[in-house]
């Protein structure tokens, strides 16, 4: 079969052929424009300084009018002291998109629950910085999640192996029997887990 060249085509296919050839450029070329409007994650609007999430185009996220409790289970740390924690930081930027996408603060309720290697990121400055030599890297994101409500536990558990005392907490973390206890009771009263 000979294929004819468009300008020797008649003048309605012509049209059409040139027409679909300039969609399909078109649409070649919007994946590569969206992301170039998408290569930079930005923090905020909850969580300022901490929890870097990108803009995108969602068919799919959560209903700005439906109240959600969900507890994070946190038992990973960076190996290098004096790093921060991401997993905690994960917290802070569900709370960002979400806000971004509409959901009333006051409708998404955050609970972590560290333990394992993240019980060291439960510390205070002081107890950090006597046993590992700097501050502790997660101390400002702490702050900031519980000023936005977020709910953080540490296990008892680990915390007991580990040697760290109540009173060697950060302020906003809570003492709790295990991660396990706060895992299964809040889960039985109806928070999704995120693991």
């Amino acid at each position: 079969m000979r294929v004819l060249p468009s300008s020797s085509l008649p003048g309605t296919w012509s049209r059409c052929v040139r027409f679909r050839v300039f969609v399909a450029a078109i649409v070649m070329l919007l994946p590569a424009a969206s992301f170039a409007q998408q290569t930079e994650a930005s923090t905020g609007p909850v969580i300022e300084h901490y929890g870097p999430v990108y803009d995108v185009t969602s068919n799919y996220g959560l209903e700005a009018n439906v109240a959600y409790r969900a507890v994070m289970d946190v038992s990973t740390s960076p190996e290098q002291t004096g790093e921060l924690n991401l997993a905690i930081e994960s917290a802070a930027r569900l709370l960002n998109m979400s806000a971004r996408e509409g959901v009333p603060t006051a409708n998404l309720k955050l609970a972590l629950v560290l333990h394992g290697a993240a019980g060291k990121d439960a510390l205070s400055n002081d107890a950090y910085r006597s046993r590992f030599g700097g501050n502790n890297p997660n101390d400002g994101l702490l702050n900031a999640l519980a000023l936005a409500g977020v709910e953080i536990y540490l296990c008892g558990q680990t915390a007991g192996f580990r040697g760290y005392p109540a009173d060697q907490l950060h302020a906003s973390v809570t003492m709790a029997t295990s991660a396990m206890t706060v895992l299964t009771r809040l889960q039985a009263e109806g928070w999704s887990l995120l693991p």
